[in-house]
């Protein structure tokens, strides 16, 4: 196999979804044995120790979920929706989104929940995210 330029693996990974790139570092983490968040983590740290008062619990937070409440008028487009922002077929985004209210997306970062929520939100359903 021909060795990849670090160039030609970022236009790589631009081309994947979140989704993929989730998976592929979640692969990666067990091939290696190595754990990508624990950087962030230690980053997150010494911020969160320097706030003088305020819940230290929530600052930390850095995994979200995005959870489905309602498909709402437009069941369609929400399928359409949650296909692109997840690796499913269209029968099991189709029986998750009848199936509401239920996650989406676990385990992603602020600005990740924040983007899907927007994109289901536009698609007509309605979301929240913990």
């Amino acid at each position: 196999m021909a060795k990849l330029s670090t160039d030609e693996l970022l236009d790589a990974f631009k081309e994947m979804t979140l989704i993929e790139l989730s998976e592929f570092v979640k692969q990666f983490e067990d091939t290696f044995g190595v754990t990508a968040a624990a950087p962030v983590a230690v980053a997150a740290a010494p911020a969160a120790g320097g706030a003088a008062g305020g819940d230290a619990a929530a600052e930390e937070k850095d995994e979200f979920e995005v959870v489905l409440e309602a498909a709402g008028d437009k069941k369609i487009n929400v399928i359409k929706e949650v296909r692109a922002l997840t690796s499913l077929g269209l029968k099991e985004a189709k029986d998750l989104v009848e199936a509401a209210p239920k996650t989406i997306l676990e385990n992603v970062d602020k600005a990740a929940a924040d983007k899907a929520k927007e994109a289901l939100e536009a698609a007509g359903a309605t979301v929240t995210v913990k």
